[in-house]
């Protein structure tokens, strides 16, 4: 199958493509289906399903063969940047990338210590009420069993159906399970690979991608493959017109977030490939959750027919119910309707409209040892704060956490899972199920808004941060810290204040049937927290009376 697809030539790929788009918008229209591949169809007929709104935390495994090497992200490109971090640990580690370049990392990918049973076990013990699995970054490697693709998990490296084997796991434990899918950018991405040292004792011996065809392959491990089809195809003038790394670097820069929401007109047959691949991992795996690492949706008309074809898929498989999530990055206000926008490392200032979703790791996307080595993760505390903040403003948060390639994660991430394990286990129905409140929240620390905004690793919040949602009639007030006289103060719920109105009767803590003791006075709420429930991240607490719940937005 692979031969014949390969023969097709650009113009046999386009041409079967575009049939297949005018299939689908035939079939939306002979049997009634509710979304046509518009964003007029898409934003008039979604809504995020009730169980996203309710689970508000995921967790992600972002695995890939670029976590072989342990030297952190976009290794498969970097490795071809001369004098890059990535490439100085190649050179020490394997050799030039003229003679081992990232085919072979893929082929190193062993996944030989993996146990996703007992990883899946404790996400869920954390907190995770959804897991997503990466199945391609931008080195374009499909981390599932792909007809389409040959570099996949399933005849290369692990040898395994990386994505259906975690989402057999996720499912079999109440989980919803969802894929990543990044390989849009791998056609303009992976360029680098065509490259060559501009200086050095090797200046201009080109790469490994630029030297190598299928017949190299005859009597090796990769026999039967075409090297071009992992790499992307030679499809920019990078680097003939290109000198230097900065030059390099620019032109990746101007193109990348730009070129990959267009129609890539120098590589049409990767991108309709791309469509084939990305229905087929719907089709095969029916992800409750869909996330493309785009600014907006890849490729402009086929992005559309994907996530129409997705809603429509998930409606059949769910008796008419539409179930399905789908995330992009940077959408226009207007088209926030139609699907779950996607903040990458960041937040938003305010109560968002729509549901949405900020996606972040406790270090790197790609294992670190670096990181690992000089205690670099984000602390408990931080990622228990950044989800009561996201949470208080209508979003959820998908927590990466990076494996080595050999299928594991090290100690200290297993310190840091048991942390929120204990944390959401006495506090996490505080969190479930909720929506927002009249304000998200009180206290001095701004936290940070936009993409790419979010702060270091140990949180800046205190006792004085709070954030505020309603479940049922109830207020639940998140406290961001352990106040050092033992008493919260919320200054909301001052007499004078005028935004916590309504009459509180009672005060509890999640899990605790008895009321603890409060008191009102007009510039805050006064509650003593329990000393037995003393911790380093903070505590729920539950205020229960008439009128407290009234929410400003419109929750039908």
């Amino acid at each position: 199958m692979f031969n014949r697809r390969e023969t097709l030539g650009v113009f046999g790929a386009v041409a079967a493509a575009d049939a297949l788009s005018k299939n689908a918008k035939a079939v939306h229209g002979q049997a009634g289906l509710p979304y046509t591949p518009d964003w007029a169809s898409l934003t008039a007929g979604y809504r995020a399903p009730d169980w996203f709104r309710d689970a508000k935390f995921g967790i992600w495994a972002h695995w890939s063969a670029q976590c072989v090497p342990e030297e952190g992200d976009w290794y498969a490109r970097d490795m071809y940047r001369q004098g890059s971090r990535a490439n100085r640990a190649h050179l020490s580690k394997y050799g030039h990338p003229s003679q081992f370049g990232f085919m072979e990392i893929a082929n190193l990918w062993k996944a030989e210590r993996w146990q996703p049973e007992r990883l899946i076990d404790l996400y869920k013990r954390a907190g995770a009420r959804y897991f997503v699995a990466l199945a391609n970054h931008h080195d374009n490697f499909d981390a599932y069993a792909s007809t389409y693709h040959p570099w996949n998990s399933t005849r290369v490296g692990p040898c395994k159906d990386i994505v259906g084997i975690w989402a057999g796991h996720a499912r079999a434990r109440g989980m919803r399970f969802g894929v990543s899918n990044h390989s849009a950018h791998s056609w303009h991405w992976f360029q680098t690979a065509y490259g060559y040292d501009p200086e050095g004792p090797m200046r201009g011996q080109r790469y490994d991608a630029a030297r190598l065809g299928t017949a190299d392959g005859r009597g090796k491990w990769w026999d039967g493959l075409d090297p071009g089809l992992l790499y992307g195809k030679r499809t920019m003038p990078l680097p003939d017109g290109v000198q230097t790394i900065a030059e390099a670097d620019a032109l990746h820069e101007r193109t990348d977030g730009i070129w990959t929401e267009a129609f890539p007109e120098a590589a049409p047959q990767f991108a309709q490939d791309w469509a084939l691949r990305c229905r087929e991992l719907i089709d095969k795996y029916r992800p409750d959750l869909l996330y493309f690492d785009n600014f907006g949706l890849p490729f402009q008309q086929i992005g559309l027919d994907m996530a129409a074809y997705f809603y429509n898929a998930n409606l059949s498989w769910h008796d008419g119910r539409l179930e399905a999530v789908l995330n992009a990055k940077m959408m226009p206000a207007e088209r926030r309707m139609g699907l779950v926008e996607d903040v990458e490392r960041g937040g938003k200032s305010f109560i968002e409209t729509f549901p949405w979703q900020t996606d972040t790791c406790i270090g790197n996307w790609h294992y670190d040892r670096a990181l690992y080595e000089r205690n670099g993760y984000k602390t408990a505390a931080t990622i228990i704060h950044m989800l009561c903040d996201v949470v208080s403003k209508n979003g959820n948060l998908l927590l990466n956490i990076p494996m080595r390639g050999d299928g594991t994660i090290d100690e200290k991430e297993e310190m840091i899972l048991e942390q929120l394990a204990r944390w959401m286990t006495r506090f996490g129905e505080a969190i479930y199920g909720t929506r927002p409140w009249r304000i998200h929240g009180e206290g001095p620390v701004k936290p940070n808004s936009g993409m790419f905004a979010e702060g270091g690793s140990k949180s800046p919040y205190t006792a004085s941060d709070v954030r505020y949602v309603r479940k049922g009639p109830n207020v639940h007030a998140l406290v961001l810290g352990w106040p050092e006289d033992g008493v919260v103060r919320l200054k909301s719920w001052g007499k004078g204040n005028p935004v916590g109105r309504g009459e509180i009767q009672r005060v509890t803590v999640p899990g605790v049937s008895a009321p603890v003791a409060f008191r009102r006075t007009e510039e805050a709420l006064e509650v003593p927290l329990p000393d037995t429930l003393r911790n380093g991240i903070g505590a729920a607490l539950v205020l229960s009376g008439e009128g407290l719940a009234t929410a400003s937005l419109d929750d039908s």
